[in-house]
């Protein structure tokens, strides 16, 4: 007689129906990214439409526009925009973590003027950039970053309400007037937004250094990491031991210290500071971000498609000029812009 074949027990059953075991420090199969194609292709989506936007108005300008691919016109177009470039990227931190910062552009102009009168005192011009940038990052940080951060006021109200008072403020201390400075063509300040290497302007290699630290930054350390947690969602990024608040004291503090360091890197350029400098820096440079792919609702996006923002309003604006269309028809295809760059952020969030 042949024995009986006995039934699985639970416990086999059970062991046969696990998944494999995930190897130590690794990621469960079913948590697992779409890896790196897939990750290259979803940030290529955030920012494609602008890029094939880019290109098309480039081809049309190069059979259109004699002048428009000359050297003498790419860097101009390069240093021209290195300061809406350095706002940009550090506004790319705040849109991140889900904020914005109305206050860059006054912070752009005062930090011009703090330079300027710094240096028109008799103090070395390293001094004067010192204090021009550490000025930037405490308005940014200290002010607006507090507020946000640490008293959970609204971004919007807070940065329109410091975007008025700095605007104000330097107009009582200026009385409205621009300020000029003579800087020997030897001075760091002047070199700063006029001098060269390599035949390449110093903004622009300014401005790919920032870009380059930006990336890092935003890539490869747990700062990084941290303002996508908090843009992503604050309170979860708080359940995982974020310091949420520090968060957004930090990344106001960096968007106040480029914007900052991009007025001082103009008024180097035109040798002159003047109140009303930035005006609409904050509008244009936010545009930028959103075309780029960075998401107003955070947590999505990064500096390379900002870059990518920032060459199609460059170059747009730059076309136009080249094609003899007025500066009044320039400032409504720039707000046509704007909007578009709001729309597309919207259908980007839906589609995510």
């Amino acid at each position: 007689m042949s024995e009986p074949t006995l039934a699985p027990t639970n416990e086999s059953t059970s062991q046969q129906a696990q998944p494999a075991a995930t190897p130590p420090g690794g990621t469960p199969p079913s948590l697992r990214g779409p890896g790196v194609a897939g990750s290259l292709l979803h940030r290529f989506r955030g920012f494609g439409g602008a890029l094939a936007a880019l290109l098309v108005m480039v081809v049309y300008l190069s059979v259109t526009q004699e002048f428009f691919l000359t050297k003498a016109n790419i860097l101009n177009v390069l240093s021209g925009n290195s300061a809406m470039m350095i706002t940009a990227i550090g506004l790319t931190f705040i849109v991140l973590s889900a904020g914005f910062d109305l206050s860059v552009g006054a912070i752009y102009a005062a930090a011009g003027y703090v330079a300027f009168r710094t240096l028109d005192a008799g103090l070395p011009p390293i001094v004067a950039l010192i204090f021009g940038a550490l000025m930037g990052m405490f308005l940014g940080g200290a002010v607006n970053g507090v507020l946000i951060g640490r008293l959970r006021l609204n971004f919007f109200v807070v940065t329109l309400g410091t975007s008025s008072l700095f605007t104000g403020a330097l107009n009582v201390v200026t009385n409205g007037k621009t300020s000029s400075i003579d800087e020997p063509d030897s001075s760091l300040f002047y070199w700063l937004g006029n001098g060269s290497i390599a035949t390449i302007p110093i903004p622009v290699v300014l401005s790919l250094v920032v870009l380059l630290i930006s990336l890092y930054v935003l890539r490869f350390t747990s700062f990084g990491r941290a303002i996508y947690a908090v843009g992503g969602n604050p309170e979860a990024a708080r359940l995982a031991g974020i310091n949420v608040s520090w968060v957004y004291v930090c990344v106001y503090g960096v968007g106040g210290l480029l914007a900052a360091t991009a007025g001082m890197v103009d008024a180097s350029r035109l040798a002159s500071a003047s109140p009303t400098a930035g005006a609409s820096l904050a509008l244009t440079a936010g545009a930028a971000v959103l075309l780029g792919g960075t998401s107003f609702y955070g947590g999505m996006g990064g500096v390379g498609g900002t870059v990518i923002g920032v060459l199609l309003i460059a170059v747009l604006q730059n076309g136009l000029g080249l094609m003899g269309v007025s500066a009044f028809w320039q400032g409504v295809v720039t707000g046509i812009v704007l909007i578009v760059a709001v729309l597309l952020d919207k259908l980007q969030s839906r589609s995510a």
